[in-house]
């Protein structure tokens, strides 16, 4: 008789009540660790979305990641790191599951299933780190920005692209993309000119952000 392998789910292994495993609600704009701070934790998001920034030695800061359902962050502390790099910051209200870092250490040790479910998150997490540093060495901010709005939109994934909340400022963008706010406002306006990109009920502030397959011809475009 052959057995079916069920297919091994992440948010319900990592729900199950456990010592040194918590789930915690945070508002918007919570912050989860901060750069400098000692680890002890690795974070995963249930609900909501989380901002990694790092600040210079200057004091300039850099969105280096805006991450969703589904994501790990902090988890450089399982190889050694004892200091936080990066801020951590909650992009809207979240649910986010605290492990402790010697809790997640033994469950890769002991539960090949949940190994082989991080590996794989780590493996497409450094495919795409990589494809970020390419964009930044040889796209202009205008590519880059429409690269991430597509990417927030989920264009390029197996699931149905989705509506880009406005919850994510200019602001952010503009650290995202390394370029100014009023860069980004000028390509953003420039998107919807040309019908890459609508506002749900026309107000940017309070709607939603639509986001059509044909901007991917900014990205494509030589």
């Amino acid at each position: 008789m052959v057995r079916i392998r069920t297919p091994f789910n992440l948010d319900t292994y990592l729900s199950k009540a456990e010592k040194g495993k918590t789930i915690l609600s945070f508002p918007k704009k919570q912050i989860l660790f901060s750069q400098g701070d000692t680890t002890d934790a690795v974070f995963y998001i249930q609900v909501g979305k989380v901002k990694v920034t790092v600040v210079s030695e200057h004091g300039k800061e850099a969105v280096v990641a805006i991450l969703e359902r589904g994501a790990f962050v902090g988890e450089s502390c399982l190889v050694g790191q004892t200091v936080r790099t990066a801020t951590a910051t909650t992009l809207e209200d979240s649910q986010i599951v605290r492990i402790d870092k010697t809790v997640m250490l033994r469950l890769l040790q002991e539960q090949p299933r949940f190994a082989e479910a991080f590996m794989s998150y780590l493996l497409l997490h450094s495919i795409r780190v990589q494809e970020d540093l390419v964009d930044q060495l040889f796209n202009s901010s205008e590519k880059r920005l429409a690269r991430a709005l597509l990417l927030l939109a989920h264009f390029g994934k197996e699931s149905k692209p989705e509506t880009v909340i406005t919850k994510i400022s200019q602001e952010t963008l503009a650290d995202m993309v390394g370029t100014t706010r009023s860069r980004v406002s000028f390509f953003m306006n420039k998107f919807r000119k040309l019908g890459f990109i609508d506002y749900k009920g026309g107000s940017r502030r309070n709607g939603g952000l639509h986001v059509h397959s044909s901007l991917l011809n900014v990205v494509l475009h030589d």
